[in-house]
């Protein structure tokens, strides 16, 4: 039987033995009374009460004893140097049914205890071996392997009108259904049994306390959490010996992954101890949990019969104070009166000739970027545009880009962004929405509405200036509205204050270390939100913007020449954008001058990360992932990425900003303690205060912060606290699907893809059957295998893998390889744009293959896909980039296929079009 078997079945009880303790008179009564036990004697150099004697006591309570290869029971006694001893005697349970039993005939005259038959013990046994078959709570924090336990002691508020076995379950039952979220309660009794009960909290205190004295003990597998209640024993007197009880253990190691004991002496308070594994529970998840016993405890006895159990507290108001401490609340920054044009425009002040921004062959310093940005702003005034206004800016990444956000924010108004890209029936919305009447755009497609007016960058450019300019609105007006999709598929306008800005910078600034020697890029669309942290990131803190091309934005090697060629330090990538970076990192290392690269937009999988780190130490470029909303400034927590983070795959978003604060709230709003999830809500500086027209969904979204003046957000994000602050982000709320009757998280699954060997990237889609056809559903996986060669792609072998993880209803029933994940214009994994898998997933080639050079081209794409391709599928929009265009042609030599320079892809994007193309070479030749 392994040790932790052996713990669970052993008991203990120490006492302190204070006079006339004769060692041979209390062996002689104990070999008696036990046939045949020794005693021990130990002598402690130290007081009763000194560090020695409490370590000795320890050792001794915590050694087991196995009737299958030595005896079944040990007595000790430990004495000290002040003349006080202490007897610890530990019994197997299949040897002995109470050592306290034993203590007190061999301290008095009573009879012995007779021996447990030995079929309970084997019992015993085979319950205890059963608990490995139980699962860990998913909300204890405890670290996988840690073979420790942990011991806790505490006190509970007593009702002497209740009995204590009842309060105490029913107090522990509430709190389990707050941890777990689940109404259904299960408490183990014994290794045995285990009491179950609802904890609904539409009942009233009587009805629950009714419920809970009805539940009998019914046999099972144990669960989690057990508690067990016992008459606190009373002092011993022998012949000559008086002894007081110093400590009883039911079970050496915790026989439940949490077991909690009182001995209950009638008094008004019960003294607790608390026994659990540190494989399943935290320390201070523990210290949580038994201090929100305490107060549903004083809340349960103290309540009215009538009262419904939902408006019981849980947690006092010094807990929930300490809770929102934890997450961040009192940590502040101070944060200047100056918008972002003002900070910008000082920056021209002190270094003129400073480089700004840099597009391609084109670069404005500070001067030239506040001369140009202030005509501008002029010119935006000319057209009628006032302080307060919203303007729509519709651009391509460019220097013309940047100046015109500017210069909005110098004419005093709220810039509003739009890319180019969106659907037209976005932009209108957007413009209708925003109540927009100008738009600078250079687009010709960009949707004309009554009274809007569309201007070019150079039509600002060229008008006068006019002879004043009204004083600029406060830091509290919004500095720009950005739209974000909405669960309606409405998006819906957040309006952000030029002081949100400001907070961010600051409370990020000395700890990432911004300053003038950084060259930023502008990776991401200016409707993206991560684009306000690049621009105004680098050019409030007197850095370099270099403005990435669309083209090299989804060319991994052109964007790495790009960092290379322009020393670029300060990094901000979505994870999947960066996925495709590190790919072409393993092939051929990167620039070196990159110190900091921040993520943020979509959960990170830290895991990948190692490979990076192997070549990008920690301590020449730090990796910090970012947890944020739009609704809250971009950015709201921070955590840095280090070899340790990569290797666990730490889910952690880090600590909230200083300025920030988060809490993690159940269901109908209550605080949550650490390690149990529940929905993010942010507090703090960066919170907007609302939508734009939106008034109920405002009023759904920004409610009123418990413990800080000013809204918190609710984010519709999982999460949960860590009990040194950090927050954990476990997808979002929303992020689940039914699938015949079961709930699924799709994270969960894509997580386990990621684990299969080989596997670089990951998604998972639920697919309706033809024609909304729920009996027809399915899960569809995609997979980018590493291009490194340190491992063979297989998706069998990832089939296999997740199958050995997840129930069968959550096993992907297609299984796609991909080059990699198609991304949207703000670098997140684009679900819509998945191409559907093959119908026959052992057939690798195209349906039928034709000899003309449009079926040979098509099997060609099929092959490197993986997928069926259409004839005018998009060849970038299925998810290729320029190092699949490369191996394309390799392909296409293969298969003795003219080939064609591969910018001409970028030109001919279709088989169709790719063929014509190559048709017309063959003629010409």
């Amino acid at each position: 039987m392994r040790k932790t078997d052996t713990d669970r079945l052993c008991q203990a009880v120490a006492l302190r033995v204070h006079a006339g303790a004769d060692p041979q008179q209390l062996g002689r009564a104990l070999a008696h009374a036990a046939g045949g036990a020794r005693l021990w004697v130990q002598d402690v150099v130290g007081d009763a009460d000194s560090e020695a004697a409490a370590l000795h006591r320890e050792r001794e309570l915590s050694r087991s004893v196995d009737p299958h290869v030595g005896p079944g029971l040990r007595a000790v006694l430990l004495r000290y140097t002040d003349a006080v001893a202490d007897l610890v005697v530990v019994a197997h349970r299949a040897v002995l049914d109470d050592p306290y039993h034993l203590v007190q005939a061999v301290l008095g005259d009573a009879d012995a205890p007779a021996p447990v038959p030995t079929e309970h013990g084997e019992r015993l046994r085979e319950a205890v071996n059963a608990l490995d078959r139980t699962q860990a709570p998913a909300w204890g924090l405890g670290t996988d392997g840690d073979p420790s336990t942990g011991r806790h002691t505490f006190t509970v508020p007593a009702d002497g009108g209740l009995p204590a076995e009842l309060t105490l379950r029913a107090a522990l039952g509430l709190v389990l259904a707050r941890c777990t979220g689940r109404d259904e309660v299960w408490i183990g009794v014994d290794a045995e049994h285990a009491l179950t009960f609802t904890a609904d909290g539409s009942l009233t205190v009587a009805q629950y306390l009714e419920r809970v004295r009805q539940a009998v003990p019914a046999p099972g597998p144990a669960p989690v959490v057990g508690l067990f209640i016992t008459d606190a024993p009373e002092a011993l007197t022998g012949e000559g010996v008086k002894a007081e009880t110093i400590d009883v253990r039911p079970f050496l190691t915790p026989l439940h992954h949490l077991s909690v004991h009182f001995a209950d002496d009638g008094s008004t308070v019960l003294a607790g101890t608390c026994r659990y594994r540190r494989s399943a529970f935290d320390d201070d998840a523990v210290r949580w949990l038994t201090g929100m016993l305490a107060t549903a405890h004083r809340s349960l006895v103290a309540a009215d019969p009538g009262t419904p159990l939902a408006g019981l507290a849980l947690l006092d108001d010094s807990q929930r104070h300490a809770l929102a401490r934890l997450g961040g609340l009192g940590r502040t920054v101070h944060v200047s009166d100056d918008r972002i044009e003002q900070t910008v425009s000082g920056w021209a002040r002190r270094r003129p000739d400073a480089p700004a921004v840099t597009f391609e062959d084109r670069t404005l310093t500070y001067r030239q970027l506040d001369q140009v940005s202030a005509g501008y702003a002029a010119g935006l005034r000319n057209l009628g545009v006032r302080a307060g206004d919203r303007v729509g800016v519709c651009l391509e990444r460019s220097l013309d880009l940047v100046v015109v956000l500017l210069a909005v924010l110098k004419a005093g108004a709220t810039y509003v962004p739009m890319d180019p890209a969106y659907p037209q029936e976005r932009l209108a919305h957007t413009t209708q929405d925003a109540e927009l009447s100008l738009v600078v755009t250079e687009s010709g497609e960009f949707p004309r509405g009554e009274d809007v007016r569309l201007v070019p960058p150079s039509t600002l450019a060229s008008t006068q200036q006019p002879d004043d300019a009204a004083a600029p609105p406060s830091a509290d007006a919004p500095a720009y509205v950005i739209y974000t999709s909405g669960s309606t598929g409405r998006p819906k306008g957040v309006g952000v204050a030029h002081r949100n800005v400001a907070a961010l910078l600051a409370a990020t600034k000395d700890d990432f270390g911004l300053g003038t020697d950084d060259v930023w890029t502008l990776f991401h669309s200016s409707a993206f939100d991560f684009s306000v942290w690049e621009i105004w990131g680098c050019l409030m803190t007197g850095g370099r913007l270099v403005v990435v091309p669309y083209w090299a934005s989804r060319d991994p090697r052109q964007f790495a020449a790009l960092l290379a060629d322009e020393r670029v330090t300060v990094l901000s990538q979505t994870p999947s954008a960066f996925a495709q970076l590190t790919q072409l990192d393993r092939e051929e290392r990167i620039s070196g001058s990159v110190r900091l690269v921040v993520f943020g937009g979509e959960p990170l999988d830290t895991r990948p990360l190692r490979f990076w780190l192997d070549r990008h130490p920690e301590q020449e470029c730090r990796l910090v992932n970012m947890f944020g909303i739009t609704e809250t400034t971009v950015h709201v927590t921070a955590q840095t990425v280090t070899r340790r983070e990569a290797l666990t795959g730490s889910r952690s978003v880090g600590r909230p900003l200083p300025g920030w604060h988060v809490y993690v709230l159940d269901p109908e709003g209550r605080e949550l303690p650490p390690g149990v999830p529940g929905e993010i809500y942010v507090g703090g500086q960066g919170v907007a205060g609302r939508y734009l027209n939106r008034p109920e969904l405002t009023g759904q979204r920004f409610l009123p912060d418990p413990h800080a003046p000013g809204p918190m957000y609710r984010s519709g994000d999982r999460g949960r606290l860590l009990p040194d602050g950090r927050l954990e982000h476990l997808g979002r709320l929303d992020n689940q699907v039914k699938l015949r009757g079961f709930r699924i998280e799709l994270d969960e699954i894509r997580a386990r893809l990621l684990d299969a060997p080989a596997v670089d990237a990951a998604a998972v889609v639920l697919r309706e059957g033809a024609d909304g056809d729920t009996a027809g559903a399915r899960l569809d996986g995609y997979v980018v295998f590493r291009a490194d060669g340190t491992a063979t792609g297989d998706l069998q072998e990832v089939r296999r893998h997740a199958a050995r993880f997840l129930p069968d209803h959550m096993v992907p029933s297609t299984l796609t390889e991909l080059s990699a994940l198609p991304l949207t214009p703000n670098g997140k994994v684009d679900t819509a744009r998945l191409p559907l898998p093959l119908a026959d997933e052992a057939a690798g080639a195209p349906e039928t293959v034709g000899d003309d050079l449009p079926s040979r081209l098509r099997a060609v794409w099929e092959k490197l896909f993986g997928f069926r391709v259409g004839p005018d599928d998009d060849f970038f929009a299925l998810g290729g980039n320029s190092l699949l265009g490369v191996r394309l042609l390799a392909a296409m030599r293969e298969q003795g296929l003219p080939t064609f320079p591969l910018p001409q892809l970028y030109l001919h994007r279709t088989v169709t079009a790719l063929s014509a193309v190559l048709e017309a070479t063959e003629e010409r030749a």
